[in-house]
């Protein structure tokens, strides 16, 4: 099973992903860590990022979500992944571009019930407020408006468990674990 917490700026995904990658005993990989530098400083000026800027750092996050689904083992990856298309190159790699490039065909057919998004969300004050308190991040508050005017909110059918960020981290662990005690409970995994 791999979960991928997902959501804007500053609304807790690297917290969330630590805690809960320590509750289950399962590995963390933090997608901050596969940015490529020229990304970093780029948001360190204040300047949002474009899809041709995230295109490498999202394609080295599928090969890690690969890697693990392949060898059978769990992971907790952090990754922002605010667009559908973000999501499609996680599942799907340079597969998506070619796909979304069809006009006549929106979103790739849902993959397996391994892979699911978490998705972290809140308002813009509440997240805005968390960002102008933390230190040390390259990422600064005044981009957190182009977040949001990115974001696209995934649908149901792309594997996803919505968690409001007003809760504590230990009641949405305790969501997601409830989540996979259900699937494991299941008769037959989608």
């Amino acid at each position: 099973m791999i979960y991928i917490v997902m959501g804007v700026s500053g609304c807790g995904k690297s917290s969330f992903g630590a805690f809960l990658s320590e509750k289950l005993g399962w590995p963390l990989y933090e997608g901050d860590d596969f940015h490529p530098q020229e990304n970093v400083e780029k948001m360190a000026r204040g300047e949002p990022l474009t899809d041709k800027d995230r295109l490498p750092w999202l394609l080295k996050l599928h090969e890690v979500i690969q890697r693990e689904r392949c060898s059978g083992s769990d992971a907790v990856v952090v990754c922002s992944a605010l667009k559908c298309l973000y999501r499609q190159i996680l599942l799907y790699g340079s597969k998506a571009l070619t796909f979304s490039s069809s006009p006549d065909q929106e979103i790739l057919p849902p993959i397996t019930a391994d892979v699911f998004f978490l998705f972290l969300h809140g308002d813009y004050d509440l997240i805005h407020q968390r960002m102008k308190s933390r230190r040390g991040h390259y990422m600064k508050a005044d981009l957190l408006r182009s977040q949001f005017d990115v974001l696209e909110p995934p649908l149901e059918g792309e594997n996803v468990l919505s968690l409001d960020i007003r809760r504590s981290i230990t009641d949405m662990a305790m969501e997601v674990e409830k989540h996979i005690i259900g699937l494991k409970s299941s008769p037959v995994m989608p």
